[in-house]
């Protein structure tokens, strides 16, 4: 079996100071691409996160084995002095510091990037808030559902007899990490130019409001504020939800002229191509609620995997809707290992999605499932900083560590 790759960033040392998932998920995506990612968490407790998610088999979160994986935990008090000098010792040789703290609470702890970078003029730290680091609202507790609502999602998102829905997911909190990895890959390129580094300044409602499309000139200049649709994009016909026989669901999406063309035919109903209600994109568009009944009362009549079929060959974009049980049972998955099975101690196997995006000569891996609570301290306190066990041991009955 070929070993995999070190990564593109296994050069780089992240000290992760960040808790529960926007921070965090920016350090899970550099460890995902080599970085050895150090997060330092409260001695006793850990990150939050250890605690979260709707299962927990042998009392274990499902969710902190994917957010730390390939990252080395480290215990210390940030809010002690002793602590505090700690995480500098480390970041003197780090190149990234990620947190997402409310803002101010670092620069009270001393390692604020001001203060950080006096020792180490290259770092590059990215800070995750809910509002970013200066304007009325940053000193305001910002969780990604907030960011959500302000950056203009939530209000789009459900139907439109019904109150905005989440998207099911923590999406703010990730986008807003995304982000922060991107604007730290972008400080890198910059340091090998000028060798400075820089503060990246990621925040929730903005990573959101960055997703948003064109709302805000249609409200500008359109006049026109998006609403909550459902399943159809407004004026864009057909792309819908459409029953099947076996009570399932399936996607199509055929609003461009020729891929309508391709699904009237292969309906058996080419009349459709030059019926003048649907004959174009925006005559479509205007009687969509009676083409989705023509499209789905074909589909009703038939079973998923046979109109699949049908459509695929067609060269019309559909598919299932998948769920997690779709996922482990597709080929296409497997093909592209988008999931990966790592080794835990009580857990087995535990699946999780793969490295995103794929590199053809570094690409990316997951080294290890998220570690044990302290599990690296010997690692980082002896072989870096050259602590000895009587050193540890004593920083550890003073809750140091």
């Amino acid at each position: 079996m070929t070993e995999p790759s070190p990564g593109p960033l296994s050069d780089l040392r992240v000290v992760e100071m960040g808790q529960l998932l926007a921070g965090p998920f920016c350090g899970q995506l550099l460890a995902d691409f080599g970085a050895e990612v150090i997060k330092l968490e409260a001695p006793g407790v850990g990150d939050p996160m250890r605690q979260w998610g709707r299962e927990k088999p042998h009392g274990r979160s499902l969710w902190w084995p994917v957010v730390a994986r390939g990252k080395k935990s480290v215990t210390c008090n940030l809010r002690s002095e002793e602590g505090q000098d700690l995480a500098r010792r480390i970041i003197a040789d780090a190149d990234i510091v990620v947190e997402n703290f409310r803002p101010g609470t670092l620069e009270r702890w001393g390692l604020g990037f001001e203060q950080l970078r006096e020792i180490n003029p290259r770092l590059i730290m990215a800070r995750v808030t809910g509002y970013g680091q200066n304007g009325p609202y940053a000193p305001r507790a910002g969780f990604g559902s907030i960011g959500e609502a302000m950056g203009g999602i939530r209000y789009v998102t459900g139907n439109p007899d019904q109150p905005p829905s989440r998207a099911g997911i923590s999406l703010g909190d990730s986008l807003a990490a995304v982000f922060a990895t991107i604007g730290v890959l972008s400080a890198l390129h910059h340091r090998e130019r000028s060798g400075r580094g820089q503060l990246v300044d990621s925040a929730i409602y903005e990573a959101v409001l960055a997703m948003m499309e064109s709302l805000l000139p249609e409200w500008e200049i359109g006049g026109y504020q998006r609403e909550r649709t459902g399943s159809v994009l407004p004026n864009i016909a057909p792309s819908n939800v459409y029953p099947t026989a076996g009570g399932e669901m399936i996607l199509v999406a055929a609003n461009q002229d020729s891929v309508f063309s391709r699904l009237a035919t292969a309906m058996g109903r080419t009349d459709l191509i030059e019926d003048p209600r649907y004959r174009d994109h925006a005559s479509r568009g205007v009687n969509m609620e009676e083409l989705d009944g023509l499209i789905g009362e074909w589909t009703a009549a038939q079973k998923t995997d046979d109109v699949l079929e049908i459509l695929h060959e067609a060269g019309v974009p559909a598919g299932r809707i998948y769920t997690a049980r779709d996922m482990f049972a597709d080929p296409h998955f497997a093909a592209r290992e988008a999931i990966v099975r790592l080794a835990h101690p009580e857990l087995g196997d535990i699946p999780m999605a793969g490295v995103v995006p794929k590199l053809s000569d570094t690409p990316g891996s997951v080294r290890h499932a998220g570690p044990e609570l302290g599990e690296h301290n010997s690692d980082v306190y002896g072989r870096l900083l050259g602590l000895s066990d009587a050193d540890r041991d004593a920083l550890a009955a003073r809750g140091t560590i």
